[in-house]
């Protein structure tokens, strides 16, 4: 898949963001949790990606199915409609 700059860096943001899931970043741009890690790691500088990995890898509120039942949104409530 060919995506803008604008979508790339919606896709970096959404994965960065702790509350954002990995299905919610497949819903939106069609990308699987390991097409997400391939588009960071061309993405990011080496220490980044390193970091965005270690700061995911098994984090309960990256993945749906481990997520607790209360938390039912992609979006946090703060975050603009744009």
């Amino acid at each position: 898949m060919a995506f803008t700059v604008d979508e790339v860096d919606r896709i970096i943001q959404m994965a960065w963001e702790d509350r954002t899931t990995f299905d919610a970043i497949q819903i939106q741009f069609g990308l699987t949790p390991g097409e997400v890690i391939k588009l960071m790691r061309a993405e990011l500088k080496p220490s980044s990606f390193r970091l965005w990995r270690a700061r995911t890898t098994q984090r309960r509120t990256k993945h749906l199915r481990l997520r607790s039942a209360e938390v039912n949104r992609f979006r946090c409530p703060d975050q603009k409609n744009s």
